[in-house]
């Protein structure tokens, strides 16, 4: 029937207008900013990098901490090309106590950024993830919607805060790969210690 949709919307919308005087649940419109709607657990707004705080207390924690070794495949495939990563020429130890980059500029544009989250999917270190933080106006329009890696570093704390669910996954996977990585490295140093034990040779006089 030509016109369907549009008389159910409008029905929908009546419903809801005279539902309101009853209902709270049927009063949609929200006075913000004094009211607000509480986020949802899947809500995302724009990409933060996760850390994980090692030294409490320490301003530098966060550079510290970051899961994020510069591999730049975010910034490859982000679609709107708003990433930009510089990788440091040494090394850092990372979560799993292996040397790895880490990132001397990591810029997010906001101004540019289409909240895709394919910077999230892609990465294979979990150090990218989706914030829930909308209010980020500015009276800057070029570089105050220019986020540098220090804006945009949020602790795991933070991370667990916003998203419970999938930040207990991460956690739960990152804590099996570090106890895989730990038993691995046990192993070669106890194959290393056996080897060197064969290699020296027997004691006693002639």
């Amino acid at each position: 029937m030509l016109g369907e949709g549009i008389l159910k919307g409008l029905a929908e919308t009546a419903k809801n207008f005279a539902g309101s005087f009853v209902s709270k649940e049927r009063l949609t419109t929200v006075e913000y900013p004094e009211d607000r709607i509480p986020t949802f657990e899947a809500a995302r707004v724009f990409p933060f990098l996760v850390y994980d705080a090692r030294n409490p207390g320490d301003e530098n924690d966060w550079e510290a901490g970051l899961r994020c070794v510069a591999c730049q495949i975010c910034e490859k495939e982000c679609p709107p090309k708003c990433i930009f990563i510089d990788k440091s020429k040494d090394k850092k130890p990372d979560a799993l106590g292996k040397q790895q980059f880490y990132p001397t500029r990591f810029d997010i544009d906001v101004s540019v950024c289409m909240s895709c989250q394919i910077c999230v999917e892609v990465c294979p270190f979990e150090a990218i993830k989706m914030d829930n933080e909308f209010e980020l106006s500015t009276t800057d329009r070029f570089g105050g919607l220019l986020h540098d890696r220090r804006q945009l570093a949020k602790s795991n704390e933070y991370y667990h805060k916003i998203h419970p669910t999938e930040a207990a996954e991460v956690d739960a996977r990152l804590a099996e790969e570090k106890a895989k990585a730990d038993a691995k490295a046990r192993a070669a140093a106890d194959a290393a210690a056996k080897a060197a034990a064969a290699a020296k040779p027997a004691g006693g006089g002639e």
